[in-house]
């Protein structure tokens, strides 16, 4: 990826070659929700390797309001409350089945949980990376999102750059990434950073550029290296509580969650997770013990 501003890096970086099936699976989530979604955005893996079967899709389905996609007052609460829902769809389309979770955010929140507001890297530690617009309403909604995909990056990189030397964009990129994946409960090596960032190293770069470019003369980064490592230890407690919390949220609205994240950590750990009849029926009361025993077995860091 060539220089230029950082809209337009991000703008031409939305604009993803398309997949097989993704559109077709995409069309069917906002088919659920219906006119109140105003986009549709794709990120992580399956983006990043361009590869779809035998995958699962990330997708986020960015809705106008809660009240216009859930009749239940109990689900729109936690959709607010601990944003995003998170949910299951698999369908067969261009001739293989494609799978995904999608998650369900507002539009405010989406951009309120991108910026340097949000303690918490969830949001702005996903959307620093790589992600495509696959719908947007109108010109309006995809300016909106491309504002807030260019906050995200810009917060990742600011609570970062105390961290490391300056005019090294590789390490700064590398240390965002591992400090974001840290705060999470996850299954992937140490070296999962790196990789990431060497997956699409010139894309990083010409990001951190731009930010540069932005940045100039505005007197650098406002924390010092020892305050920035002390939030930066904050997010790691409080992100894995709320890692807990969300998993036991998307319990209630991920069907096939349980089997799901089996197989997610056991892809990226080596550990093998055999579920239970009863803890598919009950996986929050099952993910009481089944956590204790899972991080004895190292397969969350």
């Amino acid at each position: 990826m060539g220089g230029g501003t950082l809209h337009q890096l991000l703008a031409a970086g939305a604009n993803a070659p398309p997949l097989p099936g993704v559109d077709g699976l995409a069309d069917a989530a906002v088919a659920r929700h219906g006119s109140a979604i105003v986009a549709v955005l794709l990120y992580g893996s399956c983006l990043r390797d361009r590869i779809v079967e035998g995958r699962m899709l990330d997708f986020y389905l960015i809705c106008d309001g809660y009240r216009s996609v859930h009749r239940n007052p109990l689900m729109r609460l936690a959709n607010w409350l601990v944003p995003p829902n998170v949910y299951y769809i698999e369908g067969d389309f261009d001739g293989i089945r494609v799978r995904a979770k999608y998650a369900l955010v507002s539009l405010d929140q989406f951009e309120r949980r991108n910026g340097p507001g949000a303690l918490l890297p969830y949001f702005w530690g996903r959307f620093a990376q790589p992600t495509a617009i696959l719908r947007a309403r109108d010109e309006a909604t995809r300016e909106r999102l491309l504002a807030s995909l260019a906050r995200a990056a810009r917060t990742l990189l600011d609570e970062t750059r105390p961290l490391v030397p300056a005019g090294d964009p590789d390490a700064l990129w590398t240390r965002a990434l591992g400090e974001s994946y840290a705060t999470e409960l996850r299954a992937e090596s140490p070296d999962r950073a790196r990789e990431l960032f060497e997956a699409d190293a010139g894309r990083y770069r010409a990001v951190a550029a731009a930010l540069d470019a932005e940045n100039e003369g505005t007197g650098g980064a406002l924390r010092s290296p020892r305050a920035a490592a002390r939030r930066w230890r904050l997010r790691r407690l409080l992100g894995k509580l709320m890692s807990v919390v969300r998993l036991l949220k998307a319990s209630t609205t991920f069907e096939g969650g349980a089997d799901y994240l089996a197989w997610k950590i056991e892809r990226h750990s080596g550990v093998p997770i055999e579920l239970t009849p009863w803890q598919r029926r009950h996986p929050v009361l099952a993910s009481v013990t089944l956590f204790a025993r899972l991080r004895r077995r190292r397969a969350f860091r």
